[in-house]
């Protein structure tokens, strides 16, 4: 069986890197990209042992190196079978009329702009091939609004709009189009949104046995080996002390 090449944004951390390494020793060739050169050189070198692997630095808010970066591959690496778009974060944790426009700015231009401009970049092969598979990954928040997430919320409400929005927009090509939307993951996603704060992270996941990057990798790679007919649409994933974007039980 022919391997097929997944391309993976935020593929240097969390569940971009867990999902980088199961696909590797999973029969796929890979993209991997990232902002973060050294980690991308050194995730790089770890797989390359185990499938090709082609690394792209750039920041999906610059649409303009966006754009040239997933436009400008080898001839080898153009027919990207799986969009994997986990690039994202969360900036504050603020009410309304306290939030930081620059906060504000940072997740719409990564969470919202970001994962359109990717899109649009890789879209005219898959549609011209008259195949892939989109997966777009989202957030508990883009199903529940909670207080001081307002923003971020919206950013992933967004997400989940797209993704529902693309399924039937790509349905005449033979697209897949998944939207998976994690609650409480244990990543360096609340060290970015308390601005490096480690007490404030740690915090957010004391008392309770969180998702790891791998939990969600395995839906993604579940996902990615349906049989041709089948295509997993919407997935919720919560930790078992999780019941909701607020309810939690912890220790």
């Amino acid at each position: 069986m022919s391997k097929r090449i997944a391309l993976i944004t935020g593929a240097t951390s969390g569940i971009g890197e867990a999902t980088a390494r199961l696909l590797a020793a999973n029969n796929f060739d890979l993209i991997l990209c990232g902002r973060r050169k050294d980690r991308l050189h050194k995730l790089s070198a770890e797989l390359a042992t185990l499938t090709r692997i082609h690394t792209l630095a750039f920041d999906v808010r610059d649409q303009k190196e966006t754009t040239i970066q997933l436009t400008s591959l080898p001839d080898d690496w153009k027919d990207i079978d799986v969009l994997i778009n986990n690039a994202g974060n969360a900036h504050g944790l603020d009410s309304i009329q306290n939030g930081s426009v620059e906060d504000w700015d940072a997740m719409l231009d990564i969470n919202v702009k970001g994962l359109l401009y990717v899109t649009k970049a890789i879209l005219p092969v898959m549609v011209q091939r008259n195949k892939g598979h989109i997966i777009n990954i989202g957030s508990i928040a883009g199903k529940e609004v909670y207080a001081n997430g307002n923003v971020y919320c919206a950013s992933k409400f967004a997400v989940d709009a797209l993704t529902k929005g693309m399924r039937i927009d790509l349905n005449a090509h033979g697209i897949k189009v998944t939207g998976i939307h994690p609650g409480m993951v244990e990543t360096e996603f609340s060290l970015v949104r308390f601005k490096g704060d480690t007490e404030k992270a740690a915090n957010v996941y004391k008392g309770v046995e969180a998702l790891r990057g791998e939990d969600i990798a395995d839906l993604i790679l579940f996902a990615v080996t349906r049989p041709a007919h089948v295509v997993v649409a919407d997935l919720v994933v919560l930790p078992t002390a999780q019941a909701s974007a607020t309810v939690v039980k912890r220790l």
